[in-house]
């Protein structure tokens, strides 16, 4: 249990010191969610890390607002991927894996590579993959391989 609980608290100062930059909340007001449902969704989860760092239970409805925040995520992302998208997914994964959710979490890290891979997020979600024993390809340069083609 103190083991458990030491890995929430670390993992939640790692959480703690990412939010969404000045770069994504412009890019926010450009977004198909509006920049209000963006905040919302930050708010949630970053009140959600300051329980898990609390040493707090989280009550079901902290459990239901973390499943709509990754459902409004999904479906956004079906829409268009939207880079102001990716450290919610990040703070999102970061909990479900604390929590010991790991498909959950492994579907946010997912995300980032597949959608964001050219973010500061793509190389942290590619290591708590790994850390989880996922194995993740190495992304190629596409450039290089584009000028060869040329």
């Amino acid at each position: 249990m103190k083991k458990a609980l030491l890995i929430i608290i670390l993992g939640i100062f790692v959480l703690m010191a990412f939010g969404i930059d000045a770069y994504a909340a412009k890019k926010a007001a450009k977004s198909k969610i509006p920049a209000e449902d963006i905040q919302a969704m930050s708010d949630t989860i970053d009140n959600l890390t300051r329980k898990v760092y609390g040493n707090a239970l989280l009550s079901p409805d902290d459990n239901r607002d973390l499943i709509n925040v990754k459902i409004k995520l999904d479906n956004q992302m079906l829409v268009a991927p939207d880079i102001v998208l990716a450290p919610l997914y990040y703070k999102a994964g970061c909990i479900y894996k604390l929590r010991e959710m790991n498909t959950e979490a492994i579907e946010c890290f997912q995300t980032i590579l597949e959608n964001f891979a050219d973010t500061a997020l793509a190389p942290k979600a590619r290591a708590n993959l790994k850390a989880m024993g996922v194995e993740v390809a190495e992304v190629e340069d596409k450039t290089d391989e584009e000028e060869e083609d040329e």
